[in-house]
């Protein structure tokens, strides 16, 4: 098996989790500030993406702005990697790409500290990537504990580019935002994954 294999109610019968949906997981989060430079990035690759309809569009030109621009945001104390093999424990089914993974670690060369697994959702179909993502949180999770980092909650976010939706791992229980987030409200968006990183204050100017 592969964190692609894995469906929401295999992920919850293979690791006895408890999941649960939850009404605005992040309300009281407040929006971040969003640059005049992701503002004129976006307003020339999200219809771009659009028309294109591709997933690796949306990725490419929707994703991973948005991320760079978190990175830019916390003065570069957070680490950003896309599309590399995370293979944690391959006899759990716990191996594979991972489409995005965001670190509590300035450090680039090597991943260290997980704390925010990003799923690219297949066909537009946020709810069948759920259980892939929770799949990658699990795996953060063994990961840190083998590494002794100090990360007790495990965030997760299935994304279309245009829409997002938030989890958190803590222990055994796994919340699901009951909310999508969408691109028109970008602020937010940020403010949650400032929130997530730990870093709600900007450390640059906008």
């Amino acid at each position: 098996m592969a964190y692609s294999d894995f469906t929401l109610y295999s992920i919850h019968r293979e690791f006895q989790l408890t999941i649960e949906e939850y009404d605005d997981l992040f309300s009281g989060v407040p929006e971040a500030l969003v640059s005049s430079f992701l503002t004129e990035i976006l307003h020339e690759t999200r219809p771009l993406a659009l028309a294109i309809h591709t997933e690796k569009a949306r990725s490419e030109l929707i994703i991973a702005p948005i991320l760079v621009e978190l990175r830019k945001l916390v003065g570069h104390r957070i680490s950003l990697f896309s599309g590399v093999d995370f293979t944690v424990a391959p006899e759990l089914g716990l191996n594979g790409v991972c489409d995005y993974i965001i670190t509590r670690s300035p450090e680039q060369l090597f991943i260290s500290a997980p704390t925010l697994m990003i799923v690219e959702a297949k066909n537009e179909n946020i709810k069948g990537g759920l259980g892939q993502c929770i799949a990658a949180m699990l795996a953060a999770r063994i990961f840190n504990q083998r590494e002794a980092n100090s990360i007790e909650i495990i965030y997760g976010v299935v994304t279309t580019g245009s829409a997002w939706r938030f989890l958190s791992l803590e222990g055994d229980q796994v919340l699901i935002d009951q909310r999508e987030y969408y691109i028109d409200n970008l602020g937010k968006i940020l403010g949650v994954l400032l929130h997530i990183v730990g870093l709600e204050t900007p450390v640059v100017k906008l």
